[in-house]
């Protein structure tokens, strides 16, 4: 009788602690997965947490440790839980409450800093049982995803191909989008046992604080890693586990694929090497990861590869991440600091209300003087794309402080050029981005406006109207090769256009712009117009605009002067290697895109724009951004000054009035700018001589050559119109009170008055 009960109660046991056990839900579909995105990054409640699955065949249960899961949420806090014995997670209560502690995403905002403040201390446990634990030291990311850690860092006990090989095993590094090639998106082992590694060489004595973790980018396939141990050693021979009282230490991986989940050690790791070893993974897939190490390298004066590649500057500037209040402030202290040069002016608001902040750099802030180019950069469209923002910033102070030192070079810069800032495109999107910080917002949190708009690819697509227009032999209604205007259609208020897009709009239409760059992350490149194919039905073909050849130019002048761009040995940061173009792409040869925002500002402005992409991380840590600013600096002066290269000049009446809206052609490009209300002009041109044509309703054409130097500075090129006949007919006519009347009226009077005197 007392076995029959035994034999009861064990099997009682074994329905229990499966029904305990929950079944991760099928796979979703990657789009489904970022279109519901905000159920993702709400964290659950911690009954609601899933337990990782194990693999099939050999299972190991891990003993019970007490190792600290960090998985940052929305509102900037990080829920820290005890993982339990058999990976079961339960809450703990403090004085009737729940023991959550608040931790400040890396980067993040102030108001998660003062989170902070709040213990030194963090308590957990009911009753008799508590645990005390310090507040962790946090280190900077070694550099997985920035390519500082190179490829003959990265090793691995096995890959499953070239393809997914140790080398992929980078935080938010992105597949192609054909599977099974070369550039897979995640390091994946050849086998699925326990047996399996991804190894990381610091070159350095180092003391790891963390891991990153996130599972396999990939549209098709759902492979992730659930849980993992961690080792260190200095030979990597020898290694050592991270343990705890009870044993070696068992982190909790993913449960999806593409959130980073960050784990900090409860006591840092030191060593050279650092291995992660998995231990667990998604029981439909296999083991699959990308990872970043947090790690502080250690003093050591005889190490030659660190100090060479070690990166400093010289500029006095504040190298950090800021939010909105902070941008706000940062740029209203460059205007107290250069107020005889700056204003700072809004352009708009955001769908949250809040305001689109420029500022303006010239010797006559406020008004746009006759003879001076318009140049603008902005930044952060995508909201989480933060680099761009940190560096408009940093090249605010910059030009202050050396406009205030004295700079020859940056004193004419200025003087004769008004450049216009728009570090935040999208301060909504930045903001959600920010809450997580660098490593933990993903590849696409903050991507999109508050009302899920992607800004860069909201504007109108005015090249299918052009080119259907040319193709069209008869067409009726011909549209011109500049300054196409603007669907009806795309100005209804039910159309689908971001309110920072329409603010874009106005004020591109208002400045008469000729030169701009806009600031993006997630690649390493500059991209030029057209972004869109012409060729029906595929996706990736040059086109070129008919100013090919100056925006190939204008494209390698960032280029060229980056400290990375055109460096023929640097690896590719995702699938494309840009190399073979010295560090540039035609946009329509890369992705087609409608509706973009060089091609845009091509056909409807004068102004010629490109794309910059700044880094393969779209949002580094602070400690980074001293580097990106060497990086980038020179190349940021250079592309301002191409805004002096071409032709300049002022088309007037034979009174010395200025005629605006004048039309500049250029013989042999099918490409027209048009004078600003003042009359004055900038045509961007190369070296070369070029048959230039004015002409303004109402007054005869004139055509000149105009010649461009190689040296910097615009050629001079003004235009006299003189009025013409049928001009000067309709102020006599109207000068004594007749209606004037069309040309070919007239000349059919003149027919039948010659045919009567015959």
């Amino acid at each position: 009788m007392t076995q029959k009960l035994d034999f009861l109660v064990c099997i009682l046991g074994i329905l229990l602690v499966q029904g305990s056990l929950e079944r991760l839900p099928d796979e979703q579909d990657y789009y489904q997965e970022i279109a519901s995105r905000d159920h993702y990054y709400s964290y659950p409640d911690p009954e609601e947490v899933q337990t990782p699955l194990e693999p099939e065949g050999e299972v190991e249960v891990p003993p019970e440790p007490i190792v600290e899961v960090i998985h940052e949420s929305q509102d900037t806090r990080e829920d820290i839980y005890p993982v339990q014995k058999k990976d079961t997670i339960k809450s703990k209560k403090l004085n009737g409450k729940e023991g959550k502690t608040q931790k400040p995403a890396k980067n993040s905002s102030k108001k998660a800093e003062k989170n902070k403040k709040t213990s030194d201390k963090f308590v957990f446990g009911t009753g008799e049982e508590k645990i005390t634990q310090d507040v962790r030291e946090s280190c900077p990311p070694l550099g997985l995803e920035t390519l500082k850690v190179t490829d003959f860092q990265l090793h691995a006990s096995t890959v499953k191909r070239y393809g997914l090989g140790a080398h992929r095993g980078r935080l938010n590094i992105q597949a192609g989008v054909n599977e099974n090639d070369l550039f897979d998106g995640a390091w994946c082992a050849g086998r699925s046992d326990l047996q399996q590694w991804l190894e990381v060489d610091a070159r350095r004595l180092t003391k790891f604080t963390g891991v990153i973790t996130q599972g396999r980018n990939s549209l098709w396939l759902s492979d992730w890693v659930t849980s993992y141990r961690v080792m260190v050693s200095n030979d990597s021979h020898s290694w050592i586990f991270a343990k705890n009282e009870t044993g070696d230490l068992f982190f909790t991986g993913n449960n999806e694929k593409e959130i980073p989940v960050l784990s900090e050690f409860l006591e840092p790791l030191v060593g050279r090497y650092i291995r992660i070893n998995p231990r667990s993974w998604f029981e439909e897939g296999s083991i699959c990861m990308r990872m970043e190490i947090l790690g502080c390298p250690l003093p050591d004066p005889n190490n030659y590869y660190y100090r060479r590649n070690e990166m400093t500057t010289s500029d006095n500037l504040d190298f950090r991440h800021h939010n909105y209040k902070e941008m706000r402030q940062l740029m209203k202290v460059v205007n107290e600091m250069c107020p005889n040069i700056t204003r700072v002016y809004n352009i708009g608001r955001s769908h949250e209300g809040l305001k689109l902040y420029a500022m303006e750099m010239s010797d006559n802030p406020g008004e746009h003087e006759v003879g001076e180019p318009e140049f603008r950069y902005m930044a952060g469209a995508h909201g989480n794309e933060a680099l761009g923002r940190e560096l408009l910033l940093l090249l605010m102070q910059f030009l202050c402080q050396e406009y205030l030192a004295g700079n020859k070079r940056i004193r004419h810069l200025i003087t004769n050029t008004r450049i216009h800032f728009l570090p935040s495109v999208n301060p909504d999107g930045y903001e959600k981005a920010a809450e997580l910080g660098s490593e933990l917002g993903g590849w696409s949190l903050g991507r999109w406006t508050a009302d899920g708009i992607d800004i860069n690819n909201n504007f109108p697509d005015l090249n299918s109207l052009l080119w259907e227009s040319e193709d069209r032999l008869r067409n009726m209604r011909r549209v011109p090769n500049h300054h196409i205007p603007i669907p009806d259609w795309y100005q209804y208020e039910n159309a689908t256009v971001a309110i920072e897009t329409r603010a874009l709009i106005t004020w591109m239409e208002k400045i008469p712009f000729v030169l701009g760059g806009n600031l993006q992350g997630g690649e390493l490149v500059v991209s030029y117009p057209f972004d869109m194919v012409r060729s029906l039905w595929k996706t990736q073909e040059y086109t070129g605009t008919p100013d090919d050849h100056v925006f190939r130019w204008l494209a390698y002048s960032y280029a060229s002067t980056h400290r990375h761009m055109t460096d023929s040995s640097r690896r590719a940061c995702h699938t494309e290697d840009f190399n073979k173009e010295e560090g540039t792409v035609n946009g329509a040869s890369w992705h087609t895109v409608a509706g973009s925002i060089n091609d845009f500002s091509y056909l409807h402005t004068n102004c010629f724009e490109i794309s910059i992409y700044l880094d393969c991380d779209k949002y580094p840590h602070t400690s980074d951004l001293a580097e990106q600013w060497e990086n980038n600096r020179e190349s940021l002066i250079v592309f301002m000054e191409q805004v002096h290269r071409g032709i300049k000049g002022i088309v007037k009446d034979i009174y010395g009035r200025g005629i605006g809206n004048a039309i500049i052609s250029v013989e042999g490009i099918n490409h027209d700018i048009r004078t600003a209300s003042d009359g004055d002009y900038w045509r961007l041109l190369n070296p070369g001589e070029y048959a230039v044509t004015a002409r303004a309703e109402g007054f005869t054409p004139s055509t000149k050559n105009c010649a461009v130097g190689y040296e910097m500075g615009a050629t001079r090129c003004d235009f006299f119109l003189a009025k013409s006949n049928l001009a000067r007919i309709r102020e006599i006519m109207e000068k004594f009170g007749k209606q004037p009347v069309s040309m070919s009226l007239q000349r059919r009077r003149v027919r039948v008055r010659a045919s009567r005197h015959t």
